[in-house]
């Protein structure tokens, strides 16, 4: 494993450090998968949309060897994020025995094992992240993404596909942590590309990377609310289950086939206005999703800026997922000069904000944070 962030390589040297103190032995395989920020495109992943991520030197690393121990695995986590240590041991040589429990982190470990396409021995493991949790960068697929990397390295059996080890670990989470979510966290996770962002189409996993090399003096600066928010909440699956209402309403597989104009079918149909709302921001959300891919490829920054901002009044009226930190967040930004747009990320209810901004404002943006 080796990359271009220093910070990176600091937290692979402190897993090996980890493990090697904990268990007496270097260890032999070393592995890292980064948290990721979505530019633009909440909530339709599961829509069969489009979205914008990018990957982050934010990261999970796992450091281990297999044990002399044919059956069982012993894992410590270490969540630097929140300066927390966490040990699971559980037979790892049946999946069918294997259920999920506590620790919950350890869940997603279970999840990858189950569904990995070949029997795991033994192995003692250290995991250190520098992803913070509950704030929606996606800290269970950078463990998920990392978990099933540090499988194959042990095997020596490797997906063909990124988009293979994406799914297993989508699965892996639904089956093991309860949490209905789309592809794009794993496969951002899998695919990233450094001065990347990519483009993903959800419903055939097609994929195009954005370059960002053109982006001069504007950044994205990522804004953490401190508010977690909780993806298997039953609020999230209030939404899902609201487009699939609308989009069965329609006839149609998915929200990713319909247009505004199919609103006033919902409505004629007798669906709900929360329904009608929900249907609302997918759909726009898609469209906004592939112009803004189009003007980063364009440099076509202020355009960018606009959807950012189209994208969280959407996301704060018709599906209702921001939060009063995170609108106070969005207003802060948008109030200073040379900032472009600003948004929450993630699915919301919590978590963080990103901006596209100039770099000469960013110290303005974080005094202004920290002041109000």
């Amino acid at each position: 494993m080796a990359t271009n962030y220093p910070e990176v390589e600091e937290v692979k040297a402190r897993a090996l450090q980890s493990f090697a103190k904990e268990f007496g032995v270097a260890a032999t395989v070393c592995v890292c998968a980064p948290g990721r920020v979505n530019l633009i495109g909440e909530h339709t992943d599961y829509n069969e949309g489009f979205v914008l991520p990018m990957a982050l030197p934010v990261v999970t690393v796992i450091a281990g060897r297999p044990n002399d121990n044919t059956k069982s695995c012993k894992i410590v986590s270490l969540c630097e994020a929140i300066g927390t240590q966490s040990t699971a041991e559980f037979d790892c040589s049946s999946r069918e025995t294997m259920k999920p429990g506590e620790p919950k982190w350890a869940n997603y470990v279970k999840g990858c094992i189950a569904n990995f396409s070949k029997p795991i021995p033994g192995f003692n493991a250290v995991v250190v992240s520098t992803v913070p949790v509950g704030a929606g960068l996606s800290s269970s697929a950078a463990l998920e993404v990392a978990t099933y990397t540090f499988l194959e390295c042990m095997t020596g059996e490797t997906s063909t596909r990124p988009e293979d080890k994406a799914l297993a670990c989508q699965k892996a989470e639904h089956e093991y942590a309860g949490v209905p979510c789309g592809i794009m966290d794993q496969l951002i996770s899998a695919m990233g590309l450094e001065g990347h962002a990519l483009l993903l189409d959800c419903r055939d996993l097609s994929a195009k990377q954005i370059p960002m090399q053109h982006l001069g003096d504007k950044v994205f600066l990522i804004t953490n609310s401190n508010a977690p928010h909780k993806l298997s909440s039953s609020a999230y699956c209030e939404r899902r289950d609201s487009c699939h209402e609308a989009a069965n309403l329609l006839g149609k597989k998915s929200l990713r086939e319909a247009d505004l104009q199919d609103l006033d079918v919902l409505r004629s149909k007798n669906a709900s206005e929360v329904t009608v709302k929900r249907a609302r921001h997918v759909i726009s959300e898609i469209k906004r999703a592939l112009e803004a891919a189009q003007s980063l490829e364009n440099n076509e920054l202020e355009r960018f800026g606009r959807l950012m901002n189209e994208s969280h009044d959407s996301l704060r009226d018709d599906y209702e997922v921001s939060s009063k930190e995170l609108d106070t967040l969005v207003s802060i930004a948008r109030g200073v000069d040379g900032v472009l747009g600003s948004r929450l990320t993630g699915a919301g209810f919590g978590g963080c904000t990103v901006t596209l901004l100039k770099r000469d404002a960013v110290d303005t943006v974080i005094r202004l944070v920290k002041e109000k």
